[in-house]
């Protein structure tokens, strides 16, 4: 019953955090330079518009009303799904990011499945060997991927694997998982490094505590005392950190699939800036702002699964 309540009174909590990135969402179309009224004309075929024109076409896109009324408008629509028609192409614009949506999270979870197999396994690795050449080797590695732009990393990785060696595809999905390699390793390098680094610190500071001095004390291995016991108390911090790297990946994902042409919501956002397309950027701001707000709110409640002694009281865990 706690545990509901305590969900429920989360759930709350992010209406007001659901309003103002729908705020932030909506008045980035409206401070953004450029005039989006004469853009919609030029891409009409009206290159040199009159007053009358631009008159005609604010009153269409529904920019000749006040501000607040523009945005509960804009809020009500967004609400039922409708997000408007892309000024480029004339597309809806909800339509279009749902159907790239599945492909950007495909790409990140693929990043995350990295991050977490290299990073948490090398940090368990980096722990367990500690103070031997394996750990300093894995340290020196986990700085020089912190240290590396992603984008650098990305055509370093294209040069390698697919115009010297030809075992990986340059872009685009056409070659299934085989195509996902490259953009996952590039997208998650940096967090492959900093969590290796944060799973090594948290497992060595769990095995100065005097719960691991007891169960050695008990004669229990060494391994099953690290894996099975500090390991296990370093996952509530671990899984914070993945869960907000999950965040970053899904909205840092924009260069990454514009360089390998994956057809996600990064390359769409991406020609919606150059084209000052503002309906589309205000539509990948809110549904990027919501989908990391629930990420959040999905953390939260698998630190109770995560450790069984987390109790909630008092409505916190």
């Amino acid at each position: 019953m706690a545990v509901l309540k305590y969900i429920g009174r989360r759930l709350l909590m992010l209406i007001p955090v659901l309003i103002g990135i729908s705020l932030a969402a909506f008045l980035l179309g409206r401070i953004a330079p450029g005039d989006p009224v004469d853009d919609a004309l030029f891409r009409i075929g009206i290159e040199f518009p009159t007053e009358a024109d631009r008159a005609a076409m604010r009153a269409e896109l529904g920019l000749d009303r006040p501000l607040p009324e523009q945005y509960l408008r804009w809020l009500g629509d967004a609400l039922r799904g409708d997000l408007g028609e892309s000024y480029t192409d004339g597309r809806d614009i909800a339509r279009e990011l749902m159907r790239r949506l599945p492909i950007t999270l495909k790409v990140s979870l693929a990043a995350m499945v990295s991050a977490i197999l290299f990073g948490v396994g090398g940090g368990v690795l980096m722990a367990a060997c500690r103070g031997t050449w394996v750990d300093a080797v894995l340290k020196a590695l986990s700085t020089l991927l912190l240290s590396v732009p992603g984008f650098w990393l990305a055509l370093f990785l294209i040069t390698v694997f697919a115009e010297w060696l030809h075992l990986l595809p340059t872009s685009g999905l056409d070659r299934g998982i085989f195509s996902l390699i490259l953009p996952a390793v590039a997208l998650s390098a940096a967090n492959v490094g900093s969590t290796s680094r944060f799973t090594r610190g948290n497992i060595l500071a769990q095995m100065g505590e005097q719960y691991i001095v007891v169960a050695n004390a008990k004669g229990i291995s060494q391994k099953a005392v690290m894996l099975g016991h500090a390991f296990r108390n370093s996952l509530v911090p671990i899984v914070t950190l993945i869960g907000n790297y999950f965040g970053g990946i899904l909205g840092g994902s924009t260069i990454i699939e514009n360089i390998f042409a994956i057809p996600g919501l990064g390359t769409y956002v991406l020609s919606a800036i150059n084209n000052r397309d503002y309906p589309v950027i205000q539509g990948y701001v809110l549904l990027t702002g919501a989908t990391f707000v629930l990420i959040t709110l999905a953390i939260d409640l698998l630190y109770i699964l995560v450790n069984p002694k987390i109790r909630v009281q008092g409505g916190e865990p």
